[in-house]
């Protein structure tokens, strides 16, 4: 699906830096190239084999001035980044080079390339499915070596040809139950009704286990969002503080010091978290600290994980009491800090009411139980595996939720046929979950929800 305008863009950082690259997608690329670059030779562009690296110059087509000493290769349709003919003009990486080049393929017949547009072009001339497509920003944005790896291996195919084979499957249980309806005479109805319920059962399976990764693979491309929550003074900011091995947070003697809402990111393990250190959750006369609490308490809404400070110390209050109930409706852990000092009738207390994989000692003064907490988080991230394995991670919450839908339908695709419904109606559910899968691949996807994933990259990608 080749279409007809040429387009250019910077597909490197604007800035200061040794190289800048411009590309050139579309069938007049060549064209467009040859108005602007001279090869050292005196030959064409187009008279090297595709993907050489051939040394030259750029000239303004209005005055014939020097522009720059460049690289230039062409590299000819459908082996290329978009499926299309496509030169790529390496040159100096300055910001008034790279912008002269740019102005010179527009003059030369190029139209500026839009967000993504590049990507969209290898995705809608077929070279890459919607997935890998999807993956490129994943790339682009990892937030840690884990998210990295996962986003490679999703670009390179993984995920799509896990999903086209669950469509492949159930398109045969279609085939499967059109055959019985089209061949009423056949003898063949109870034996492809027990096979299609098998199926459906398998293929159901198969979506079930990717999304038992999905949990890991959101976390991985998108960080772990965590609050740190507490009433005042019981070192919610120490705890931040020893996390970034900095003194970010101010840390005082005088309860209320925190009046805002404090945001970090960091990597712990592998395990990339954007961490929140939180007002004090308290009734205040302060309005200054009311607005801090008010604060926390909004941030609790989106928030992965929310991480409980309680001062061991001290014991339990009503305060601690209403902090319990505040992080009750997200994932917790509980925190008994100052384990420097006497913790234990404190940690035994909530040990016993929350169970003891969900309550900790650590000291945020010493760093004692640092380690400790750093274990707990990988396991709340990876669960049983503790680390990154083999198999597929879905990491996008587009795909998460389609495929949610898509096991949605099976289950009542499932249920359709334990209740000896028409086979037809069976079909409705199995192919619902046919184009819900096609919506992540892009087999089905609609136009509208293709530009709004492609207006998020960024221009020259």
């Amino acid at each position: 699906m080749m279409t007809e305008d040429t387009i250019s863009a910077v597909i490197t950082a604007l800035g200061q830096s040794a190289v800048g690259i411009v590309r050139i997608s579309g069938a007049d690329a060549l064209a467009v190239s040859g108005k602007l670059f001279r090869a050292a030779s005196g030959k064409s562009l187009a008279d090297y084999p595709s993907h050489k690296m051939v040394y030259g110059h750029i000239y303004d087509l209005r005055d014939n001035s020097l522009v720059d000493e460049v690289l230039a290769v062409y590299m000819a349709a459908p082996h290329s980044y978009t499926a299309e003919d496509v030169v790529e003009i390496q040159c100096h990486g300055g910001i008034q080079a790279l912008q002269k080049i740019l102005s010179l393929t527009y003059a030369a017949g190029a139209k500026p390339a839009e967000r993504g547009e590049f990507t969209k072009r290898a995705f809608l001339n077929g070279r890459i499915d919607l997935t890998q497509a999807e993956a490129v920003m994943d790339i682009i944005s990892s937030r840690s070596e884990a998210s990295l790896k996962l986003a490679a291996r999703q670009q390179n195919g993984e995920l799509a040809e896990a999903l086209h084979n669950l469509r492949r499957q159930l398109l045969d249980v279609v085939v499967h139950l059109e055959a019985v309806i089209d061949y009423p005479e056949e003898d063949i109805e109870e034996i492809t009704f027990g096979e299609v319920k098998k199926r459906i059962l398998e293929i159901g399976a198969g979506i079930s286990d990717l999304l038992s990764n999905a949990h890991t693979g959101r976390i991985l491309r998108e960080g772990l969002r965590t609050a740190i929550i507490g009433r005042p003074n019981v070192g919610k900011s120490s705890l931040l503080n020893a996390l970034l091995k900095e003194e970010r947070a101010i840390v005082s003697e005088y309860a209320g010091t925190t009046r805002d809402v404090i945001e970090e990111q960091l990597l712990i393990d592998g395990v990339p978290l954007v961490l929140s250190d939180t007002a004090g959750i308290r009734k205040s006369g302060d309005y200054v600290e009311q607005l801090g609490v008010q604060k926390t308490r909004d941030l609790l809404k989106d928030t992965g994980l929310v991480v409980c400070v309680v001062d061991g110390s001290e014991g339990l209050t009503a305060e601690d009491e209403e902090i319990f109930q505040a992080a009750a409706t997200r994932p917790y852990v509980i925190i008994v800090n100052k384990s420097d000092l006497n913790v234990a009738a404190t940690f035994d207390i909530l040990k016993q009411r929350f169970g003891a994989d969900k309550v900790m000692t650590l000291s945020a003064k010493t760093g004692a139980g640092m380690d400790e907490f750093s274990a707990w988080l990988k396991g709340y991230v990876y669960g049983d595996k503790e680390t990154l394995s083999g198999g597929i991670y879905v990491q996008n919450a587009r795909h998460e939720e389609l495929l949610r839908q898509a096991l949605h339908a099976l289950k009542e695709a499932g249920q359709a046929a334990s209740d000896g419904m028409p086979y037809d109606c069976i079909i409705i559910d199995v192919r619902r979950a046919i184009d819900l899968l096609g919506e992540i691949t892009g087999d089905t996807v609609p136009d509208e929800i293709i530009n709004e994933i492609f207006s998020r990259f960024c221009i020259g990608k």
